[in-house]
Parts: structure tokens; sequence; C-alpha cells
């Protein structure tokens, strides 16, 4: 059976997916478990928000399931001796197979699907859920927006933004797709993306949230956090960034509204 990816070692040494038709990979920079571990976990405080007791669990929504390694990471972090948070975790995906190939007990470590974590993926991809003592991880499969759009209002803590880029997945980066983020988002909700383009940061302002620098990612290169309250950002974009935005030969998404530019204004971290 053709595959629409293949495992590929990149420059650095790591292993990674490449999609045959974009040519794009995963992770390309540090590798699959470095990546879902500073760009997600540690971005969204996951060890913090796990520590913390609460009846309800903490649910994560993991969009761009991929080759499981950001929901793997996750999983990890809510089964840990620390945690004393359960976990819900969603995974959005319309393809398979890249989590296959990372499953292969020959790849699986690469990935951080080792052990029991292995299991729960293998499980997840054959009956679309598994239910351990610490964590509900469950398969949202198919088109992912339609997918997103199809969930309740305000049923997430965190927001995992991990598809291919743009010129693969040009749907999932847009104003629209970001309001459906921002309508499942609860109050206190962040979402981490490694995107730092200028357009897609300011989709997120336009979508209702208040947007700031992520983790450094390469040579002048940032992550992007997004959350749904200012003060839930320790780096927020800035009145320095809103001039750059206003000089960028791309500022908008492509699906930005009418008003886009005077709403951007009145976002509350530039007044």
């Amino acid at each position: 059976m053709s595959l629409d990816c293949e495992i590929v070692t990149t420059r650095t040494g790591a292993r990674a997916i490449r999609d045959r038709l974009s040519g794009e990979l995963m992770h390309p920079v540090v590798g699959p478990c470095v990546e879902a571990q500073r760009l997600y976990v540690q971005s969204a405080e996951l060890p913090r928000r796990l520590a913390q007791p609460n009846v309800e669990p903490l649910v994560v929504l993991d969009v761009g399931l991929g080759a499981g390694s950001n929901a793997a990471a996750a999983w990890r972090e809510a089964t840990s001796p620390s945690a004393v948070r359960r976990m819900k975790l969603l995974s959005y995906e319309r393809s398979l197979d890249a989590l296959g190939l990372a499953l292969d007990p020959g790849e699986s470590e690469q990935f951080g699907l080792e052990g029991a974590v292995g299991d729960a993926a293998r499980a997840l991809r054959v009956a679309g859920e598994h239910r351990g003592e610490r964590v509900h991880w469950c398969l949202r499969f198919g088109e992912i927006l339609q997918r997103l759009v199809e969930e309740s209002d305000a049923i997430a803590d965190v927001v995992f933004w991990d598809p291919f880029s743009p010129d693969a997945n040009p749907e999932l980066w847009t104003y629209g797709a970001f309001a459906a983020a921002r309508r499942v988002c609860r109050p206190g909700a962040t979402l981490h993306t490694y995107s730092g383009a200028t357009s897609i940061r300011a989709a997120l302002l336009l979508a209702g949230f208040s947007v700031g620098f992520g983790e450094i990612i390469g040579p002048g290169r940032r992550a992007t956090v997004a959350a749904t309250d200012l003060s839930l950002l320790r780096e927020p974009l800035d009145s320095r960034w809103f001039r750059r935005l206003e000089r960028s030969s791309v500022p908008l998404p492509p699906d930005a509204p009418p008003d886009a530019w005077e709403r951007l204004r009145a976002a509350c971290q530039f007044r």
C-alpha cells in the first residue's frame, strides 16, 4: 500500500517524517522528541497544570497528530508520579500513515512512542481511543477543521497547533481556523504553535486571542503562544511588533475580515 509519507534522517541526525507530496518535514530542526517537549509540553506548562488537583481532567487538543510525538509527550507527563490531575487528550488527524510508520519497533523510540505510550498509540490507531487510569486519549479522524467545528464550545485548556505549514495545509492557518480554535477554548486556555509568521499571529489576534512570542526555534525565529487572557503570556507582542506588522508585505491572513486593521489596532495588548 502506498503511503503519503516516509521516515528520513535530517542533517542533524534526527529521524523525521517527510510528506511525499509537499516535501515538508515534521519536527525538522531538533527532532520530534525535543521539539514536543520544548514547544508544547514545557511551553504549555503541563507539569504545573497537572500537579494542581482538579476533579475535571485537563483537556488538551492535539491538532495535527502526525507521528504522535506531541501527544506522546503530553501522555507521559500526565502519567508521571508528579501528576495528580487526569488528562483528556483529543488528537485530530486525517491520515494515520505517519503514526503507523513511527510505531514501527525500529523507529518508535526516535518518536517517543516506546513502551506503554506506544501501546496506547497502537490502541488509538486501531480503536480510535485508549482509556487509561490517568489519560483518556481520543482520535478525531477526518478533515481537521471540520472535526474542530463539530466540537462543543469551551472544552479545551491547552491547544497544540502543529499541522504542516500553510503551503501544505492552507485551510488550517486562517482567521477562520483560529476562530474555530478560540471558540473551543475555556477561560485560561493557551494555544501553542511552531509558526512565527506575521500573518498567522495576526490571524490569532483577529480570532480573539492575545498573542505572544514562544520558544526560540532557530536564528531569528520564535514560536508563538496565544491565550484567552493577556496575563497568561510571558512575552506578549507589543507596539514594536505592530509596527513591523504595518510594514509587512503579507500582514494579514487571506480570509481577514474587512475591518481587520481596526480590530488589530483595538486589541488590548497594543493600547
